[in-house]
Protein backbone atom coordinates (compact mmCIF):
# COMPACT_ATOMS: atom_id res chain seq x y z
CA UNK A 1 0.00 0.00 0.00
CA UNK A 2 1.34 3.39 -0.99
CA UNK A 3 0.28 6.76 1.43
CA UNK A 4 -2.82 6.44 3.22
CA UNK A 5 -4.72 3.28 1.55
CA UNK A 6 -5.18 4.13 -2.16
CA UNK A 7 -2.69 2.00 -3.95
CA UNK A 8 -0.81 2.65 -7.62
CA UNK A 9 -4.44 1.34 -8.95
CA UNK A 10 -5.32 4.97 -7.72
CA UNK A 11 -3.74 6.76 -10.66
CA UNK A 12 -6.23 4.86 -13.29
CA UNK A 13 -8.68 6.90 -11.51
CA UNK A 14 -7.16 9.99 -12.58
CA UNK A 15 -8.29 11.62 -16.34
CA UNK A 16 -5.52 11.54 -18.71
CA UNK A 17 -4.05 14.88 -18.15
CA UNK A 18 -2.96 14.97 -21.59
CA UNK A 19 -6.25 15.15 -23.08
CA UNK A 20 -7.61 18.52 -21.81
CA UNK A 21 -7.60 21.29 -24.39
CA UNK A 22 -4.39 23.03 -22.48
CA UNK A 23 -4.62 26.08 -24.78
CA UNK A 24 -8.04 26.77 -23.87
CA UNK A 25 -7.71 26.42 -20.46
CA UNK A 26 -4.67 29.21 -20.42
CA UNK A 27 -6.71 31.59 -22.55
CA UNK A 28 -9.70 31.09 -19.27
CA UNK A 29 -7.12 31.38 -16.57
CA UNK A 30 -6.13 34.77 -18.66
CA UNK A 31 -9.86 36.20 -19.23
CA UNK A 32 -10.81 34.46 -15.54
CA UNK A 33 -8.31 33.82 -13.35
CA UNK A 34 -10.02 30.06 -13.30
CA UNK A 35 -10.76 27.42 -15.62
CA UNK A 36 -12.42 24.31 -14.85
CA UNK A 37 -11.33 20.52 -15.93
CA UNK A 38 -14.14 18.25 -15.95
CA UNK A 39 -14.04 14.99 -14.47
CA UNK A 40 -10.44 15.02 -13.56
CA UNK A 41 -11.06 12.02 -10.83
CA UNK A 42 -13.67 9.49 -11.00
CA UNK A 43 -16.59 8.96 -8.75
CA UNK A 44 -14.55 5.79 -7.44
CA UNK A 45 -11.85 7.62 -6.41
CA UNK A 46 -14.02 10.80 -4.91
CA UNK A 47 -15.56 8.30 -2.85
CA UNK A 48 -12.26 7.08 -1.63
CA UNK A 49 -10.59 9.78 -0.80
CA UNK A 50 -13.09 11.64 1.33
CA UNK A 51 -13.43 8.45 3.25
CA UNK A 52 -9.92 8.89 4.21
CA UNK A 53 -11.33 11.82 6.41
CA UNK A 54 -12.34 10.18 9.38
CA UNK A 55 -8.85 8.67 9.62
CA UNK A 56 -5.89 9.88 11.31
CA UNK A 57 -3.12 8.47 9.56
CA UNK A 58 -1.56 10.02 6.88
CA UNK A 59 -2.62 13.67 7.85
CA UNK A 60 0.12 16.07 9.42
CA UNK A 61 -2.12 18.30 11.27
CA UNK A 62 -6.23 19.42 11.20
CA UNK A 63 -7.27 22.69 11.46
CA UNK A 64 -11.03 23.73 13.08
CA UNK A 65 -12.04 26.87 10.95
CA UNK A 66 -14.04 28.64 13.47
CA UNK A 67 -11.18 28.64 15.65
CA UNK A 68 -9.19 31.18 13.49
CA UNK A 69 -11.47 32.89 11.83
CA UNK A 70 -11.11 31.67 8.51
CA UNK A 71 -14.74 30.19 8.35
CA UNK A 72 -17.02 26.87 9.65
CA UNK A 73 -15.71 23.52 8.36
CA UNK A 74 -12.29 22.12 8.87
CA UNK A 75 -9.71 20.75 6.95
CA UNK A 76 -6.13 18.37 6.93
CA UNK A 77 -2.94 18.53 5.91
CA UNK A 78 -1.59 15.38 4.27
CA UNK A 79 1.76 14.38 5.61
CA UNK A 80 4.45 12.80 3.21
CA UNK A 81 4.24 10.10 1.40
CA UNK A 82 0.90 11.98 -0.04
CA UNK A 83 -1.69 9.52 -1.48
CA UNK A 84 -0.96 8.16 -4.76
CA UNK A 85 -3.60 10.25 -6.82
CA UNK A 86 -3.13 13.31 -4.80
CA UNK A 87 0.81 12.69 -5.99
CA UNK A 88 -0.02 12.07 -9.44
CA UNK A 89 -2.41 15.61 -9.56
CA UNK A 90 0.55 17.38 -8.01
CA UNK A 91 3.25 16.00 -10.13
CA UNK A 92 1.27 15.78 -13.93
CA UNK A 93 -0.59 18.91 -13.45
CA UNK A 94 2.52 21.25 -12.65
CA UNK A 95 4.29 20.76 -15.66
CA UNK A 96 0.84 21.79 -18.01
CA UNK A 97 0.82 25.11 -16.05
CA UNK A 98 4.21 25.65 -15.21
CA UNK A 99 4.84 27.86 -18.73
CA UNK A 100 1.32 30.09 -18.11
CA UNK A 101 3.15 30.60 -14.52
CA UNK A 102 6.13 32.02 -16.15
CA UNK A 103 4.17 34.15 -18.79
CA UNK A 104 1.91 35.94 -15.67
CA UNK A 105 5.66 36.82 -14.22
CA UNK A 106 7.25 37.65 -17.12
CA UNK A 107 3.95 40.39 -17.63
CA UNK A 108 4.22 41.35 -14.72
CA UNK A 109 7.87 41.56 -14.89
CA UNK A 110 9.00 39.69 -11.95
CA UNK A 111 12.25 37.89 -12.25
CA UNK A 112 11.47 34.58 -10.42
CA UNK A 113 11.31 31.74 -13.08
CA UNK A 114 9.31 28.28 -12.82
CA UNK A 115 11.50 24.83 -13.32
CA UNK A 116 9.87 21.61 -15.75
CA UNK A 117 9.26 19.73 -12.98
CA UNK A 118 7.70 19.89 -9.78
CA UNK A 119 10.13 17.55 -8.20
CA UNK A 120 13.19 20.82 -9.31
CA UNK A 121 10.36 23.31 -8.39
CA UNK A 122 9.95 21.26 -4.53
CA UNK A 123 13.56 21.49 -4.53
CA UNK A 124 13.52 25.21 -4.76
CA UNK A 125 11.33 25.07 -2.04
CA UNK A 126 12.90 23.00 0.76
CA UNK A 127 16.27 25.14 -0.47
CA UNK A 128 14.29 28.10 1.30
CA UNK A 129 12.92 26.35 4.47
CA UNK A 130 9.47 25.26 3.08
CA UNK A 131 9.43 22.02 3.49
CA UNK A 132 6.08 20.86 5.11
CA UNK A 133 3.60 19.02 2.41
CA UNK A 134 0.25 22.01 1.54
CA UNK A 135 -2.26 19.62 -0.24
CA UNK A 136 -5.23 19.09 1.99
CA UNK A 137 -8.38 17.32 2.31
CA UNK A 138 -11.66 19.79 3.42
CA UNK A 139 -14.90 18.91 4.61
CA UNK A 140 -18.32 21.18 5.39
CA UNK A 141 -21.01 20.54 7.10
CA UNK A 142 -24.63 22.24 7.23
CA UNK A 143 -23.88 26.28 7.75
CA UNK A 144 -19.85 25.67 7.05
CA UNK A 145 -18.09 28.12 4.05
CA UNK A 146 -14.66 29.39 4.08
CA UNK A 147 -13.73 32.98 4.11
CA UNK A 148 -12.56 34.83 0.79
CA UNK A 149 -8.79 33.91 1.74
CA UNK A 150 -5.09 33.04 -0.13
CA UNK A 151 -2.99 29.91 0.45
CA UNK A 152 0.60 31.88 0.79
CA UNK A 153 2.77 29.85 3.13
CA UNK A 154 6.08 31.33 2.14
CA UNK A 155 7.73 33.21 -0.01
CA UNK A 156 8.52 30.69 -2.53
CA UNK A 157 4.57 30.44 -4.11
CA UNK A 158 3.36 28.68 -7.34
CA UNK A 159 0.57 31.04 -8.69
CA UNK A 160 -1.84 28.10 -9.67
CA UNK A 161 -3.40 25.84 -7.47
CA UNK A 162 -6.36 23.44 -8.14
CA UNK A 163 -9.57 21.93 -5.97
CA UNK A 164 -11.13 19.07 -7.02
CA UNK A 165 -14.89 18.45 -5.55
CA UNK A 166 -15.23 15.18 -4.01
CA UNK A 167 -19.23 15.55 -3.34
CA UNK A 168 -21.97 15.47 -5.50
CA UNK A 169 -23.91 18.68 -5.71
CA UNK A 170 -28.00 18.06 -5.17
CA UNK A 171 -27.03 14.70 -3.72
CA UNK A 172 -24.80 14.40 -1.04
CA UNK A 173 -25.24 18.36 -0.10
CA UNK A 174 -26.68 22.10 -1.40
CA UNK A 175 -24.93 25.21 -1.20
CA UNK A 176 -21.52 25.54 -1.04
CA UNK A 177 -20.45 27.06 -4.38
CA UNK A 178 -16.74 27.94 -4.81
CA UNK A 179 -16.02 31.71 -5.04
CA UNK A 180 -13.17 33.83 -6.70
CA UNK A 181 -13.18 37.34 -6.29
CA UNK A 182 -10.65 39.41 -8.38
CA UNK A 183 -9.82 43.28 -7.13
CA UNK A 184 -9.37 45.57 -9.69
CA UNK A 185 -7.27 48.62 -9.13
CA UNK A 186 -10.09 51.66 -9.31
CA UNK A 187 -12.13 49.26 -9.67
CA UNK A 188 -14.87 47.83 -8.01
CA UNK A 189 -14.57 43.64 -7.16
CA UNK A 190 -15.62 41.13 -9.59
CA UNK A 191 -16.92 37.38 -8.28
CA UNK A 192 -17.02 34.34 -10.02
CA UNK A 193 -19.48 31.33 -9.35
CA UNK A 194 -18.04 28.24 -10.62
CA UNK A 195 -19.83 25.14 -11.06
CA UNK A 196 -18.16 22.00 -10.69
CA UNK A 197 -19.68 18.46 -10.33
CA UNK A 198 -18.05 15.64 -8.27
CA UNK A 199 -14.92 14.53 -10.12
CA UNK A 200 -14.14 18.08 -11.42
CA UNK A 201 -11.21 20.61 -10.72
CA UNK A 202 -10.75 23.94 -10.80
CA UNK A 203 -7.55 25.47 -11.60
CA UNK A 204 -7.31 29.14 -10.22
CA UNK A 205 -5.02 31.90 -9.31
CA UNK A 206 -3.39 31.74 -5.80
CA UNK A 207 -2.94 35.70 -5.15
CA UNK A 208 -2.38 37.67 -8.18
CA UNK A 209 -2.66 37.41 -12.13
CA UNK A 210 -1.71 40.05 -15.21
CA UNK A 211 -4.51 41.79 -16.44
CA UNK A 212 -4.11 44.01 -20.02
CA UNK A 213 -5.58 47.29 -19.69
CA UNK A 214 -5.53 50.68 -22.01
CA UNK A 215 -2.31 51.84 -20.09
CA UNK A 216 -0.43 48.20 -20.29
CA UNK A 217 -0.85 45.67 -18.05
CA UNK A 218 -1.74 45.61 -14.18
CA UNK A 219 -1.93 43.14 -11.50
CA UNK A 220 -5.04 42.23 -10.03
CA UNK A 221 -5.47 40.53 -6.48
CA UNK A 222 -8.12 37.42 -6.03
CA UNK A 223 -9.55 35.55 -3.01
CA UNK A 224 -11.32 32.47 -3.18
CA UNK A 225 -13.92 30.43 -0.69
CA UNK A 226 -16.96 28.78 -0.50
CA UNK A 227 -20.39 29.55 -0.09
CA UNK A 228 -22.86 28.47 2.96
CA UNK A 229 -22.93 25.16 2.98
CA UNK A 230 -27.22 24.43 2.97
CA UNK A 231 -27.63 20.73 3.57
CA UNK A 232 -25.45 17.32 3.31
CA UNK A 233 -21.45 17.32 3.91
CA UNK A 234 -19.03 18.20 1.34
CA UNK A 235 -15.49 17.45 0.79
CA UNK A 236 -12.85 18.45 -1.54
CA UNK A 237 -9.24 18.07 -2.72
CA UNK A 238 -7.13 21.17 -2.91
CA UNK A 239 -3.80 20.22 -4.74
CA UNK A 240 -1.41 23.69 -3.92
CA UNK A 241 2.03 22.85 -5.44
CA UNK A 242 4.17 25.12 -3.10
CA UNK A 243 4.93 23.61 0.09
CA UNK A 244 4.87 25.51 3.22
CA UNK A 245 7.19 26.74 6.24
Amino acid sequence: MVGVGLDDAGVDRIASIDGYDWATVSKELDAYGCAVLPGLLTPEACRDLSSLYAREQGFRSRVVMGRHGFGMGEYKYWAYPLPTPVQALRTGLYPRLAPLANRWNQRLGEGARYPDTHAEFLALCHQAGQVRPTPLLLQYGPGDYNCLHQDLYGDRVFPLQVAVLLSEPGRDFTGGEFVITEQRPRMQSRAEVVSLRQGDGVVFAVHHRPVSGTRGTYRVNLRHGVSRLRTGQRHTLGIIFHDAV
